[in-house]
C-alpha cells in the first residue's frame, strides 16, 4: 500500500466530475480529504491523501488528467524547529487545513502533521523562519 498527498484543481467546466467517487468505486482507492474549496462559479480545489496500491493510484492519477482535471503530488516535508519557536501562532493564521493551532490551554502551537497540505503558507508567514519546506 502507498499513500499519496495530492491537490485536484477542477477547472470550473469540470467541477461536477464526480472525481473522488471513481477514484474510489474504479481504483479501489482510500480517499481522506484534507480541505477542500469547491463551488459551481469558480475553480476548486481538493487537498486529500489517496492511499492504495501503486499501480492502482498511477491509473487514477492518468484518468483524472484525461478527464480534464488537472494534479499535483506534494512531495515536500513541512519541518518544524519547536526549540526555536516562540509560538506566536502567525502560521496559524495562514495554515489552510488547521494543521497549525494554538492550545486553548497553554497558547502553544500545535502541528498536526496528518492534517498538513505542505502549502508552504506558514513558511513565508513565521517571523523567526523555524518552519521550512524539505
Amino acid at each position: 500500500m502507498k499513500t499519496v498527498k495530492i491537490s485536484i484543481i477542477y477547472p470550473v467546466n469540470r467541477i461536477t466530475a464526480p472525481v473522488v467517487s471513481i477514484l474510489v468505486k474504479e481504483y479501489n482507492l482510500e480517499i481522506n480529504i484534507l480541505h477542500a474549496d469547491i463551488g459551481l462559479t469558480k475553480i476548486g480545489t481538493l487537498v486529500a491523501d489517496i492511499t492504495g496500491a501503486e499501480s492502482d493510484i498511477d491509473a487514477a492519477l492518468q484518468h483524472i488528467g484525461d478527464m480534464g482535471v488537472e494534479y499535483k503530488i506534494f512531495t515536500n516535508k513541512l519541518i518544524w524547529n519547536e526549540d526555536k519557536c516562540v509560538h506566536c501562532g502567525a502560521c496559524t493564521a495562514v495554515c489552510p487545513s488547521d494543521a497549525l493551532t494554538l492550545s486553548p490551554e497553554d497558547w502553544s502551537l500545535q502541528f498536526n502533521r496528518e492534517k498538513c497540505v505542505v502549502c508552504g503558507l506558514c513558511t513565508k508567514a513565521c517571523p523567526l523562519s523555524v518552519m521550512s519546506l524539505e
